[in-house]
């Protein structure tokens, strides 16, 4: 079983940034493809960006269009954590973003992931 927490959520300008972080717990955590979702109100849960394991030969990432050149997403194994770095933000990334992780390839598909964090409120004010 594993636990995920997200947190760096906020109130942030068009054209700011702000960094998410999805700590887990539990075990295998560095064999699991971790991946991040957002959901805006009225809309559906959209794919964001996802890693796989590094293994040390560097990791497999994964984005959606509308993000790319402003997301990166990282992560840190000895520490059990995922990360988003969001820069150049803008109003319609405004949305609650949901870490996830369990699948075993980099996918787009959240049915692929077994495991799902609560969610942190990122709001881009224009």
């Amino acid at each position: 079983q594993v636990q995920l927490v997200e947190s760096g959520g906020g109130l942030v300008q068009a054209g700011g940034a702000l960094r998410l972080s999805c700590a887990a717990s539990g075990r295998d955590f560095s064999r699991y493809v971790m991946g991040w979702f957002r959901q805006a109100p009225g809309k559906e849960r959209e794919f964001v960006a996802a890693i796989n394991w590094s293994g040390g030969y560097g990791a497999e990432t994964s984005y959606r269009d509308s993000v790319k050149g402003r997301f990166t997403i990282s992560r840190d194994d000895a520490k059990n954590t995922v990360y988003l770095q969001m820069n150049s933000l803008k109003p319609e990334d405004t949305a609650v973003y949901n870490c996830a992780g369990g699948s075993v390839v980099v996918t787009s598909h959240f049915g692929e992931y077994d495991y799902w964090g609560q969610g942190t409120q990122v709001t881009v004010s224009s």
